[in-house]
């Protein structure tokens, strides 16, 4: 469904249905992917609880950050493309969603080098999806290892991450000082 048809019928222009319609088109995208944790749990619950953790915890009520939550791993992790997401979704959302995306045809040590070199200069509303980003995966690391990742990996992960929300700092605080105790916790410096 075309979002500037929510937009513009009356009967389906709420923030409710606008956000439904994205969950399902990502749940569609995501149906066959599962996280690396020993459940396998499905992808999905990853977008949802970073768009949840926008809201609960960093008290974002901007539908299209929400949105781009939602959508934000489909370009880098199924076939999506951008010029599909902004025309179900419109230039913003998918303006967000193309700046918290990795290109996937560079290495992986380059591509987290341009995560955190990127970070700072990246727009208010890619900075929140990512610091929600950051946020649910360190608490995902902390729940349960990832199938094949060593105690090491999943610390040098922590200090990766630290880099990149170094250069997202001054974007919502209640974010940033959940992030601030994981690190603390394992000892890794901001």
């Amino acid at each position: 469904m075309n979002m500037f048809f929510c937009k513009t019928n009356p009967a389906m222009s709420s923030d409710a249905v606008i956000l439904l319609e994205t969950i399902n088109f990502a749940a569609e995208k995501h149906r066959n992917q599962r996280r690396k944790d020993p459940e396998a749990t499905p992808y999905i619950n990853h977008p949802i609880g970073v768009a949840r953790i926008l809201s609960h915890e960093g008290g974002i009520t901007n539908i299209e950050v929400l949105q781009a939550a939602l959508l934000h791993d489909t370009v880098e992790d199924t076939d999506t493309t951008i010029e599909e997401l902004e025309a179900v979704f419109g230039s913003t959302v998918s303006r967000i969603v193309q700046e918290v995306t990795d290109d996937k045809t560079l290495p992986k040590q380059e591509r987290k080098r341009l995560q955190v070199e990127h970070a700072p200069h990246c727009s208010h509303q890619a900075k929140l999806v990512k610091l929600a980003d950051k946020l649910y995966n360190l608490r995902d690391l902390n729940r349960c290892t990832p199938t094949g990742w060593s105690a090491e990996r999943v610390q040098e992960y922590f200090i990766w991450a630290a880099q990149v929300v170094k250069g997202l700092r001054g974007t919502n605080s209640a974010l940033e000082e959940k992030l601030q105790l994981l690190f603390s916790e394992r000892g890794v410096e901001m």
